[in-house]
């Protein structure tokens, strides 16, 4: 795995992980009664975006690190997500390549 091929994956799991952890413990204006005219009840009031931000980023490279692992170790390959045989065929042991 490239560097760029790392920072890609990082950023789909850090992209993937905020959008889980953001709605986790929202305050919105309807849940405190203090809705502000012109906007809509669900709107947050507190979010605390820099707290979900770094533990995002605490999950994110923990996963990273896992999900790395087993793609440098060669643990799981494309190969074995083929379930249906549409990739190419296997090469051969005997190195000869045909």
């Amino acid at each position: 795995m490239g560097i760029t091929s790392a920072l890609v994956l990082f950023a789909v799991i850090w992209s993937m992980t905020f959008l889980i952890i953001l709605p986790i413990r929202v305050k919105t204006q309807g849940d405190l009664g203090k809705i502000v005219p012109g906007t809509h009840a669900g709107a947050p009031e507190v979010h605390n975006l820099g707290k979900k931000a770094r533990l995002t980023t605490v999950i994110s490279l923990v996963l990273w690190a896992i999900i790395a692992g087993i793609i440098l170790s060669g643990a799981i390959t494309v190969r074995d997500l083929d379930w249906f045989g549409r990739g190419a065929p296997a090469p051969s042991e005997t190195g000869t390549g045909g």
